[in-house]
């Protein structure tokens, strides 16, 4: 059975998940990539190098978040959202990637894991310095749509 997600079902698969898509475009161009995550209720917070995904979200603030939890092929939900990129500074900042890092960490499970120079700040308890490459960043979700298969 094909079907609609209702909005709790939506807020589960979001607050579930760890890892889903960005697409953006700007200049004739569409570029979709794999982040991982943060989901507040609200919104979703990442943290990236300054490249072409933060270039393209800062030219055309528009983006679209994509997730999904899949079972198998014929049992799996996906998330679609679509919201607003906001580059976060200072004390948000700091609040922002504490809170990717208490979402991440408990995941990460296997001793040849490399933090990044961010997430070793956290750890350690201190505040967050940003790196000039590092751009912390929420996406303030808009409107959601969620589909799902389940045999």
């Amino acid at each position: 059975m094909l079907g609609k997600l209702s909005l709790d079902q939506i807020e589960q698969v979001l607050h579930s998940q760890v890892l889903g898509r960005i697409g953006c475009h700007s200049g004739n161009r569409t570029y979709i990539v794999p982040i991982t995550y943060a989901y507040d209720g609200e919104r979703i917070i990442c943290h990236s190098a300054n490249g072409l995904k933060i270039q393209m979200m800062r030219e055309n603030p528009e983006v679209c978040f994509e997730v999904e939890q899949v079972e198998n092929l014929a049992n799996w939900q996906s998330v679609i959202a679509w919201g607003r990129y906001e580059e976060l500074q200072e004390e948000q900042a700091n609040q922002a990637i504490k809170q990717l890092v208490d979402r991440i960490l408990p995941l990460i499970v296997s001793t040849t894991i490399n933090l990044s120079h961010t997430e070793e700040q956290i750890l350690q308890g201190k505040p967050y310095e940003p790196l000039p490459q590092t751009v912390i960043f929420c996406i303030h979700l808009l409107e959601k749509s969620g589909r799902f298969e389940k045999r």
